[in-house]
């Protein structure tokens, strides 16, 4: 009977991770060849090869990327038991978000601070992204809960709308005259991002194929490139304030106009009393 030890399953997904045994091993403060004295002993106790060998790193075997699977979950697993056994009666602890950009033109910031200032044990951290990345990394376990665009379907993760968001047209400068869409360059994120699925989708109604595109995958880039005339693009009606307000705004078709931001976590049994401090403070900003 094979007995898994949480060590060795630790040094696999190291080693997945890092793509080679000696990136692992730094990692780990291992030497390599123990390391690669572990996965050996776990490829025996398994009776399979998990990894392909080769001169640059190594890659899964089929076998391996079914065994990943287990072996997250059964840290993950493992990682969670602790959190909730060593849980202070009070929101404490790491608390990791992830933010799309978009959500930080809101009244995000204020209400970090006020979070902050209520849990001053919560050791807060924020990571910026586009919806797949951070959608991803909730579901590695990488972050609590994520702030995400557009609609979530997975049946690993629970969304609470938070917010519905109106999408605009944004050109250098507004005309009396819609703009000519076919003859548009356009401004998009890379690929999976909402907006850019909103308006591949909102062209190909009218009949026009998304070819005429510059990628760029920050906010604040996207921003640029439309005030210099380089390229249009389409973003929340709540981005639209200050400086921005002298943008080109245009309405879309009824069909394409809305969209939701949604704060996402895990389908875990366990969820922090920081995080669900966190999402009641955020329902009730929200509610005022």
């Amino acid at each position: 009977m094979t007995s898994l030890e949480l060590t060795d399953l630790k040094v696999f997904v190291a080693i997945i991770e890092e793509g080679n045994i000696s990136n692992a091993a730094k990692r780990l403060d291992y030497v390599q060849s123990n390391v690669t004295a572990r996965i050996r002993k776990l490829e025996d106790e398994l009776g399979t090869s998990l990894f392909h060998r080769h001169p640059k790193g190594v890659t899964l075997t089929e076998k391996g990327a079914l065994f990943s699977e287990y072996a997250h979950t059964i840290l993950n697993l493992s990682a969670e038991a602790v959190k909730m056994v060593q849980e202070t009666p009070y929101p404490s602890g790491p608390l990791a978000i992830g933010v799309v950009d978009t959500v930080t033109c809101l009244n995000f910031m204020n209400t970090l601070a006020e979070y902050q200032q209520r849990y001053p044990d919560v050791s807060l951290s924020i990571w910026t992204g586009n919806s797949p990345e951070l959608l991803a990394k909730v579901l590695n376990h990488q972050l609590d809960g994520a702030f995400v665009f557009g609609d979530v379907q997975s049946p690993h993760l629970i969304a609470d709308q938070i917010q519905r968001e109106e999408i605009k047209l944004i050109t250098r400068q507004h005309h009396d005259e819609y703009p000519d869409l076919a003859n548009t360059k356009w401004a998009v994120s890379p690929n999976q991002c909402p907006f850019r699925q909103i308006l591949e989708e909102w062209l190909r109604s009218e009949g026009i194929s998304l070819v005429n595109t510059i990628e760029i995958s920050s906010l604040e880039t996207i921003v640029s490139s439309v005030r210099s005339g380089l390229a249009a693009t389409l973003l929340p009606a709540s981005v639209l304030t200050g400086e921005y307000a002298d943008f080109g705004i245009y309405s879309i078709p009824q069909k394409f106009r809305y969209s939701q931001t949604s704060l996402v976590r895990r389908k875990d049994r366990y969820a922090s009393k920081a995080f669900t401090a966190f999402a009641k403070l955020i329902r009730e900003s929200l509610a005022e």
